[in-house]
């Protein structure tokens, strides 16, 4: 059962390989076809600068996933699974940002590079509305403190209550 599962890891692969690549290839020559022939104001040093890690990523992927197999025509080795959560996902991320940011060169010039902005823009937000959460929650906590510290807390209507009919008080610690 294991040598299946292997065998059918390898033909995704192999597939989902030739297709990113096939992919890659389309956009690129698209880019290049137009920055040499129709679009000569599209400049070639973002391009190469923003697109080389994804190039370097699709690399990556394809050494860690391509399936090997030995003289004989049997598998070897399967690959890693493409489909993998953690790095694997986020590899996909980039060649899929960097794809849609070739279209975008192609379709509103060199303006299109500035869409490269969101993502920072993006992570810059993300980390400033988590630090803030966590602030708030934290900052609750510190206000918790003995009963010495002089902070009043507030009483439910409940508590306020029970504590005008004599009833049990609530003690804080």
């Amino acid at each position: 059962m294991a040598q299946k599962s292997a065998k059918q890891l390898a033909v995704k692969n192999s597939a989902r390989l030739k297709q990113t690549h096939l992919i890659t290839l389309v956009i690129h020559a698209l880019f290049l076809l137009l920055a040499f022939t129709f679009r000569r104001s599209l400049r070639l040093t973002p391009y190469l600068t923003l697109c080389a890690p994804a190039l370097g990523l699709e690399y990556w992927l394809d050494t860690i996933a391509r399936p090997r197999y030995d003289e004989a025509g049997n598998l070897k080795r399967a690959g890693e699974d493409l489909d993998a959560p953690g790095l694997t996902e986020f590899f996909w991320d980039i060649i899929y940002w960097t794809w849609i940011n070739l279209i975008a060169v192609v379709a509103f010039g060199n303006r299109g590079w500035w869409l490269y902005l969101v993502v920072p823009i993006y992570a810059t937000y993300a980390a400033v509305t988590t630090a803030s959460g966590l602030k708030g929650m934290l900052g609750g906590m510190a206000g918790a403190g003995g009963e010495g510290d002089g902070s009043v807390q507030a009483q439910s209507k409940r508590q306020q209550k029970m504590e005008k009919r004599g009833g049990q008080k609530m003690q804080y610690r």
